[in-house]
């Protein structure tokens, strides 16, 4: 499953470049603003598809399941958020701007996913490594 997330990661980043490089480009037809906000999703699709190599390589490390959620919220954050932004800025279709803060959402939980992961995976170690020492604490006292 690392691998689908790097791969993932690795597929927006190439992506994000596309879409940079045609807003760029090729949409100078947009609004200004339309335009900050085409760029505001190249932009965080970039963040964000790091965050998903960056989940993809932890993964391999620790394979906590706190941090496939984080990946799977994370690619659908950036789906949301990224992709809300790129449709809402070319079309300007208002209804579309309602679905951006779910993906931000989507975003923010993934990190926070990252985090919890981390601290409930460190307390499993603590609890792992006291227990240890217990009984080895417990092993030299009956000989």
């Amino acid at each position: 499953m690392n691998k689908h997330f790097i791969f993932h990661g690795a597929m927006f980043m190439a992506l994000a470049v596309a879409l940079g490089a045609m807003a760029s480009h090729g949409l100078q037809s947009l609004s200004e603003n339309s335009l900050r906000l085409f760029n505001l999703g190249v932009q965080y699709q970039i963040y964000h598809a790091i965050g998903l190599i960056a989940i993809g390589i932890m993964i391999a490390q620790l394979p906590h399941p706190k941090l496939f959620f984080a990946g799977r919220l994370m690619f659908f954050g950036i789906i949301l958020f990224s992709g809300g932004l790129y449709l809402y800025a070319i079309t300007d279709y208002s209804p579309i701007k309602y679905i951006i803060p779910i993906g931000g959402l989507f975003l923010i939980g993934s990190w926070l996913s990252i985090i919890w992961s981390i601290f409930s995976h460190g307390q499993a170690e603590d609890k792992q490594s006291s227990e240890r020492n217990s009984k080895q604490d417990d092993g030299g006292e009956n000989q």
